[in-house]
């Protein structure tokens, strides 16, 4: 199983934690879309950026 995550919110004035945890996940602008593994690690990073992404299954 993984996982679909899109970056629907702007990272500008974001905390740079948050920032940092978008760009492991391979999002750097608006619309940009990863697939990743679904894992506890993959799950921790999109509790830290929830409020900016949309997660779907695939």
């Amino acid at each position: 199983m993984s996982l679909k995550i899109e970056l629907v919110k702007s990272l500008n004035g974001r905390l740079k934690n948050q920032i940092a945890t978008a760009n492991a996940l391979g999002l750097r602008k608006i619309g940009d879309v990863t697939v990743q593994p679904d894992n506890e690690a993959t799950k921790g990073k999109i509790t830290k950026i929830v409020h900016l992404i949309k997660v779907t299954e695939e």
